[in-house]
């Protein structure tokens, strides 16, 4: 199979989708790899690193989707992007639907059979290609949310651990997945106040005893939200439901009730966003204010520290890649029900039920794409 490699486009996004290392594997393989040139200079990995590898520098991205039999990237295609792929041409990487119709009308439109890293099960139930980029979602959207707060940034002017005689910030996590474990450890580490909201018993016991009394966490009904809200410092949004838009979790007439200069940090971004003030940002502009209240809502957070992401990302994508290069799709999907979960468009139809009914199409499910 011809695997290709595009730079990414999006706004100040330095990721990768293949390492020269994961280049070298699908070589080792019998695969041919098209890398677009200078794609990996954002984590360091020049041209020379690919073609030691055993990979093809391509000058334009047109020339990469045109001889590809596969595309391999990190983030949604954009529309120039959307543009080229091909009837029958796999797309692997995040899409991230539900919130973005357009890039659901072209991809569809396509013909394009669409894999998206982020609705992919493992077998213990969860997200293994989401995950590395939700640690460091997590751990990023406390240090972002730290340097919000900072005066000169809008925000309060409150040091998130405090100093001795001085009460540490207050930090509200709403969500107790992979995101919100990860914001609440960095957010305890420097020595905040720390509370985790989650509506499922069983995360919360294990949260209170990960945390015991470094953190405390709370049931998330409407009231105890409320109040958290209205008393941090810093709301991070750490909400997920697979492959579906956010809900709406804190609304503009909850802004009113919280401290001048606060800051919310919106990790859910990529699914609309769990903050109804909630509006994507890049790492170019990453803040706004609604009533007074900091918001950051950058949909590419991870990008930020590119290296560190990439080769997380690959460490999970990478498996993935091999199996479908070597078998084919449609082989690789029948033989394995996780990487199935993560088929969301094909033939010129939307195949991930939570994606259909919050765009309002119908749904064909993939197993009768693995079965025509």
């Amino acid at each position: 199979m011809i695997v290709g490699c595009p730079k990414e486009i999006k706004n100040h996004e330095y990721r990768v989708g293949l390492t020269p290392e994961s280049a070298g594997e699908l070589v080792a393989h019998g695969h041919s790899v098209l890398i677009e040139t200078n794609a990996g200079s954002g984590i360091g990995a020049m041209d020379e690193d690919y073609v030691a590898a055993g990979a093809t520098i391509i000058d334009t991205a047109e020339e990469i989707f045109a001889k590809a039999d596969m595309i391999v990237k990190v983030k949604e295609p954009q529309a120039i992007e959307r543009a080229m792929l091909r009837e029958g041409q796999i797309l692997y990487t995040y899409l991230h639907l539900a919130p973005d119709p357009e890039q659901t009308k072209d991809l569809v439109a396509s013909g394009a059979t669409c894999i998206a890293y982020e609705t992919v099960t493992g077998a213990g139930g969860g997200l293994p290609l989401l995950k590395p980029m939700s640690q460091v979602a997590g751990r990023m959207s406390i240090q972002a949310g730290a340097t919000a707060l900072e005066k000169s940034h809008g925000g309060r002017g409150v040091l998130l651990g405090g100093v001795p005689g001085v009460v540490p910030a207050k930090v509200a996590v709403i969500g107790g997945g992979v995101v919100g474990f990860n914001a609440a450890q960095m957010a305890v580490g420097l020595g905040a106040d720390v509370t985790i909201l989650d509506r499922s018993p069983d995360v919360l016991e294990r949260l209170s005893m990960h945390f015991e009394s470094s953190a405390k966490t709370r049931f998330s009904n409407l009231a105890n939200l409320a109040e958290c809200v209205a008393e941090a410092d810093l709301v991070i949004g750490a909400v997920l439901v697979p492959g579906a838009a956010a809900p709406k979790l804190v609304t503009r007439a909850m802004l009113s009730t919280m401290k001048p200069g606060a800051v919310m940090v919106d990790v859910a971004i990529d699914q609309g966003g769990c903050f109804e003030t909630s509006k994507a940002t890049t790492h170019a502009d990453p803040i706004y204010t609604v009533d007074g209240i900091v918001h950051y809502c950058v949909a590419n957070m991870p990008g930020g520290v590119a290296r560190t992401s990439t080769y997380a990302l690959n460490n999970v994508t990478l498996p993935h890649a091999l199996r479908i290069a070597d078998l084919g799709w449609k082989e690789a999907l029948a033989r394995d029900p996780h990487l199935a979960n993560g088929l969301n468009v094909w033939n010129h139809q939307v195949t991930y039920e939570a994606v259909a009914r919050d765009l309002g199409y119908d749904y064909t499910a993939a197993a009768a794409a693995l079965a025509a």
